[in-house]
């Protein structure tokens, strides 16, 4: 079926600026099958059904637009915690700022370079989970990450790794437009912790795909935050096996425009896959969450927790579904998205979902929307609190049930210190 002319000019006048990357053979075959998955679905528009509360024009332009860079000095996220640093500056790696990539229990190397070689591991991972989610749900921006990303880390997990891998990603030139992808793949019984952060370009668009094996454990959390007009769309794909975990946290404050999409595939019986989200958004901010998880295995579970505080005209999206397939008995999906809103001029988007086809399942989602609790906060300032301290922990103490999703304290820690320090700062 020919695409709409709106939506084929859009597509054609994105794809004509763009040059698919020189590979080897595996990652050429990749990046062509993916080119043409975009050139017949299209670049999304507002029209699309998974869009409609995400107005996508920014995201597919022919050129990135404009973002301010934030001058912070506050210390670097994760500083206190001991990892292994890869740094990326709008989208490009940084050999002098990185540590080097050899650390016990797991193999890291660049997309940049496996992506040259005609034989590679990454061969059986790389585009293939992003084209498996194309279904039901047609996810173009993914599709175009995989034709055109130019960089991004390999990695994979033998052991227990020993310190987290942590991604950094800084944002130097005001018109930068970044496309990284990450392929990961954690072996039987292994485990690995990445953590990312930072504002990465003006604009971002990012792929990561994860293959958990039986019993191996996936840990990941993210920060997305600092220069506010940037725009991100970001997807994070995974596939799990028999008694495996898989758990992702993000943390979003500031940024102009963000999407957030999550795909997991529950293929082995046993496994866990807990996602989470906390947004803060002040102002000019869009910020959508949409999450798809696919229950097809026996005994498995499933968490979706997120949170958003919204004030001065933000707005946030959730769209979250959980599809259990026949064979999926004894499922257990939980899944809950709520908003704080600050003032009577932000708004709160959902669209929960569950799809069920077994019959001995236990899901539940909700959703609701509200304003701080009077009550408790006439308790507060009863007992000498101020006001605005007062609203600052309501609010922490709204946010709790998506932080505590983070497995590591120390890690916890750290984000719950962030959150206060963008309370304090938006109150003075």
């Amino acid at each position: 079926m020919a695409l709409p002319a709106q939506k084929q000019d859009a597509t054609d006048a994105r794809l004509a600026s763009m040059t698919l990357p020189e590979s080897g053979v595996w990652a050429k075959t990749a990046r062509e099958d993916a080119l043409s998955r975009v050139t017949a679905m299209g670049l999304p528009s507002a029209r699309d059904e998974y869009w409609k509360y995400t107005n996508p024009a920014s995201l597919v332009a022919r050129e990135a637009p404009e973002a301010a860079l934030h001058e912070n000095d506050a210390v670097p996220l994760y500083d206190g915690i001991d990892r292994l640093k890869v740094v990326f500056v709008d989208g490009v790696f940084d050999a002098e700022a990185s540590d080097d990539l050899t650390l016990e229990g797991v193999e890291i190397e660049r997309l940049a370079e496996v992506s040259q070689m005609d034989i590679h591991w990454a061969k059986d991972l790389y585009g293939v989970l992003e084209t498996r989610g194309q279904k039901p749900v047609e996810r173009p921006m993914a599709a175009l990450n995989t034709a055109y990303a130019t960089d991004g880390l390999v990695i994979r997990a033998t052991g227990q790794v020993a310190k987290p891998i942590a991604l950094i990603y800084r944002h130097e030139s005001t018109t930068s437009d970044a496309i990284l992808h990450h392929v990961i793949r954690v072996e039987e019984g292994a485990d690995v912790t990445v953590l990312e952060n930072g504002p990465a370009a003006a604009r971002f668009n990012k792929v990561m795909e994860v293959d958990v094996a039986d019993k191996g454990a996936f840990h990941h959390v993210r920060a997305q935050g600092r220069d506010h007009e940037r725009r991100a769309n970001t997807h994070l794909y995974g596939r799990l096996g028999t008694e495996s975990v898989f758990k992702s946290f993000t943390l979003t404050a500031n940024g102009r425009l963000t999407r957030n999409e999550v795909v997991l595939e529950l293929l082995g019986d046993d496994a866990q896959a807990h996602v989470a989200g906390a947004a803060l958004g002040d102002g000019d901010f869009h910020h959508d969450d949409t999450v798809f998880i696919t229950h097809d295995a026996v005994n498995c579970e499933s968490r979706q927790v997120f949170k958003k505080v919204l004030r001065n005209g933000a707005v946030g999206v959730f769209q979250g579904k959980i599809l259990v397939q026949p064979d999926a008995q004894k499922t257990d999906g939980y899944q809950i998205s709520q908003s704080l809103l600050l003032d009577d001029d932000s708004q709160f988007l959902a669209k929960p979902e569950l799809e069920i086809y077994a019959d001995d399942v236990a899901c539940s989602h909700g959703s609701t929307s509200g304003a701080i609790d009077e009550d408790a906060l006439f308790y507060l300032r009863s007992r000498g609190v101020p006001e605005g301290p007062a609203t600052d922990l309501l609010v922490l103490s709204f946010l709790a049930e998506a932080i505590d999703e983070i497995e590591d304290e120390a890690i916890a820690d750290d984000i719950l210190s962030r959150l206060e320090a963008w309370l304090a700062r938006r109150r003075g």
